[in-house]
């Protein structure tokens, strides 16, 4: 038999193969190839693969076993473990499997994976092998292929740390492109979910569910909690139940139980209730006391338990026949929570210090993502036209495109293929992926920071979060909804130019070759759920599917970053910047620039003045001083019930402020409500934000003040010879940053549609 493509001389070179590999099998015991197949060793775990057997003959030619075991096992003659699959590395298995095979579903599953235009050619690849794969190594047919068996052949890739290419990422799933492709088939039952991770995930857990997470032998105390936890559950969040039925059932009720199993109620003894107070300052997991690590806040078990005995109290007013039974003294009394007040002002100043120690460091994190995506992005720009096995210079430096036999094939399926080159050194660059991953880090630290949302928020826009509104003098102003998130309040936050350029970046790279931002679902890590698909905008593919990405990988991202700052500036040795970091970076600094602090909460998110005071580290004394003398005079202008809200007046004025911070050079940066402290030498003030249109006018200034330093050093002007020497500094360090902002070309976004109107 000759396979497609090959030649008569190939298919002896094949022959001669499958001798070669069979003739090794026969001298194994077993009576059928199966057996001795197993009997080899191919098929453990830790297997070899069957081209060591070459190494014996003069002539040695790998790739003619590895084609006969190919053949093998197309032809089912062998049935391998994916182990024992996997060790082999076939450059193509999957057409000649279903050439084999002749099995039409295979040939439907084929053509349906071809027209799916949104695959790139190798992701359409991998979701052939791996369907190819899963029936090679189970031994079935396409039509007896159910959900189970597939999840079975996926998570064993993944235990067995087996994926496509060089990169192996233990925590990928095989097979999620080619269950999303047998999904749209309609070859699974109806209600299977539409991908391998939605089907995977178990989602939320009932209250039932997390009570009985701690075995809790009583039954009347075990439904008491479920039915408390029921009643708890309409105002609080999936994260927030969790943490109370942990305290509830694992941290309190199923201790109490260790300590005196005949307990019935919740009366409990002084004795007991001391004995488990002791108990709870240490840490406990799967039901043991781990007495050598304390538990850093027992007073959050105590407030909880406390939480459920006055909640009975009050509920018995209302509902005594549900509630009146359980109701008893309360053994948590206020002396015991003493300190608690302590320990919470001990976490705001923690808080307060770090904010401080990180403020400064800012800059020079926000330069080093910068500078390194620009660089990326223009060593990427340089490198892609440039021919496999070419070199080129970029920067003063030379490089060299990679010319491997996968960078070949790349380029002839892929009409973007990705971009590797080696430097001088010869240290290998995969420029494409480096560069992707530069900019999401960039535009993370981007809208972090010129934001002050969370990160939960922040992979949750969406293409329709941008809006625009029209002020009455037709200014028109971008606004970024942020969608409800820990407080389940909706929020709309003014971009900034510095914003909305990140943010119209993200826009760009989504919608590039004039392609829609994709429909994606996300799951929500603290919820456990998934969400409907919508145009996400953090969000990128990652082998076979297209997903938002997690918080935990922007974390990590600016967590490497300040790792390689660490290496030449000492200042970042054991400082990490995270995301929440930025919050509390961004509410210092509106609420210290003069934004009164209830304006300041509603753009956080803040229901109480007091989270937005915890997170505000003061850097002076004036600024508190500033800041009281503010509170005060609105406390005897205003009555007490309007101080959080915002008027319609204070919103004017709000507005009003902005339309007086425009001068000729551009925007004035003052803080909030403050006249200009600096008599309008705008040159030389810091708060200048120069329009880069102005490029022209700044020329004009320097110029004139080159003429005046000329005719001041021939008449001998030393003084003034200083100030001007002065004024040129900040001119020039002003007309770098207008050249710089103006290198960032403006995006048109519009204003995003339906998917109906688009198809019209």
């Amino acid at each position: 038999m000759v396979w497609p493509g090959q030649t008569r001389s190939g298919a002896e070179k094949r022959r001669a193969g499958v001798r070669m590999l069979f003739r090794h099998l026969a001298k194994l015991p077993g009576d059928t190839w199966q057996e001795r197949w197993e009997a080899s060793g191919f098929n453990d775990e830790d297997a070899t693969p069957v081209s060591v057997l070459g190494r014996q003959e003069v002539r040695y030619d790998k790739s003619n076993l590895t084609s006969a075991l190919r053949m093998a096992f197309a032809a089912r003659i062998i049935q391998p473990s994916i182990s024992g699959f996997r060790a082999n590395k076939f450059i193509d298995y999957a057409e000649p499997f279903r050439q084999v095979q002749k099995d039409p579903g295979l040939d439907e599953f084929f053509e349906t994976v071809d027209v799916q235009r949104h695959l790139t050619a190798v992701h359409r690849h991998r979701a052939k092998f791996d369907l190819t794969c899963a029936l090679t190594t189970q031994g079935i047919d396409l039509e007896h292929l159910t959900p189970s068996a597939l999840l079975h052949y996926s998570l064993e890739n993944k235990r067995l740390g087996l994926t496509h290419g060089a990169n192996r990422d233990h925590t990928r799933f095989a097979a999620l492109g080619a269950w999303e492709i047998l999904h749209k088939m309609g070859h699974f039952p109806p209600g299977t979910a539409p991908t391998l991770r939605t089907f995977i995930y178990n989602g939320q857990r009932s209250v039932e569910e997390l009570v009985d997470l701690y075995s809790i032998q009583n039954a009347e105390v075990r439904q008491l909690l479920i039915d408390y936890l029921v009643r708890r559950r309409s105002d609080t969040d999936y994260v927030t139940l969790q943490g109370l039925a942990r305290h509830l059932a694992g941290h309190f009720w199923s201790v109490i139980e260790e300590i005196s199993p005949g307990q019935k109620d919740l009366n409990l003894s002084q004795e007991l209730y001391d004995q488990w107070r002791a108990e709870i300052q240490y840490w406990r997991r799967n039901g043991k006391t781990n007495r050598t690590k304390l538990r850093k806040d027992p007073a959050s078990v105590l407030l909880a338990v406390r939480g459920l005995y006055v909640d009975l109290h009050s509920w018995a007013v209302a509902e005594p026949e549900r509630w009146a039974q359980w109701v008893t003294p309360c053994p948590i009394l206020p002396r015991d929570l003493k300190g608690f007040g302590k320990r919470r002002r001990e976490v705001n100043r923690r808080m307060a210090d770090r904010t401080r120690v990180r403020q400064p460091l800012l800059p020079v994190l926000v330069r080093h993502v910068e500078e390194r995506h620009e660089r990326l992005a223009s060593l990427l720009e340089a490198a892609s036209p440039v021919p496999l096995g070419e070199s080129f210079e970029h920067q003063g430096r030379r490089y060299t495109r990679t010319n491997s036999r996968e960078d070949r094939r790349r380029a002839k399926i892929l009409a973007e293929p990705t971009v590797r080159i080696t430097d001088d050194t010869g240290e290998l660059i995969h420029v494409t992926m480096a560069e992707e991953s530069a900019f999401w880090e960039w535009v993370a630290v981007e809208i972090l920071r010129h934001s002050g949302i969370r990160v939960e928020e922040l992979v949750e826009l969406t293409h329709l979060s941008i809006r625009q509104y029209e002020r009455p003098n037709g200014e028109v102003i971008a606004l970024l909804v942020v969608a409800p998130s820990k407080s389940e309040r909706e929020r709309v936050i003014p971009m900034s130019a510095e914003l909305f350029h990140a943010v119209a970046q993200i826009i760009r790279r989504q919608t590039r070759n004039g392609q829609a931002i994709p429909l994606v679902s996300r799951y929500d890590g603290h919820e456990k759920v998934w969400s409907d698909p919508m145009p996400f905008l953090f969000q990128r593919q990652i082998g076979t599917v297209r997903g938002v990405i997690a918080p935990a990988t922007v974390l990590n991202m600016i967590g490497r970053s300040c790792e390689e700052i660490a290496e030449t500036n000492p200042a970042f040795a054991g400082t990490k910047f995270t995301p929440h970091d930025f919050r509390r970076l961004f509410a210092t600094d509106i609420v210290n620039g003069g934004l009164p602090i209830h304006i300041g909460a509603a753009l956080l998110g803040h229901l109480n003045l007091q989270t937005t005071q915890g997170y505000v580290a003061v850097f002076a004394e004036d600024i508190v001083q500033h800041y009281q003398a503010f509170l005060n005079n609105r406390r005897a202008m205003r009555p007490e019930h309007e101080y959080v809200d915002v008027t319609s007046e204070e919103w004017e004025e709000f507005e009003e402020h902005f339309d007086k911070r425009k001068v000729e050079l551009g925007n004035c940066a003052r803080p909030y409500g403050s006249p200009c402290q600096h008599e309008h030498a705008c040159i030389r003030c810091p708060m200048l934000q120069v329009n880069p249109k102005m490029l022209p006018r700044l020329a004009e200034i320097e110029k004139d003040l080159l003429l005046r330093r000329k005719r001041a050093e021939v008449e001998q002007w030393l003084g003034e010879i200083e100030g001007i020497d002065m004024t040129l500094t900040f001119v020039r360090t002003k007309q770098a940053d207008a050249a710089r902002l103006a290198e960032r070309r403006p995006v048109a976004l519009g204003i995003p549609t339906t998917r109906a109107q688009t198809s019209e």
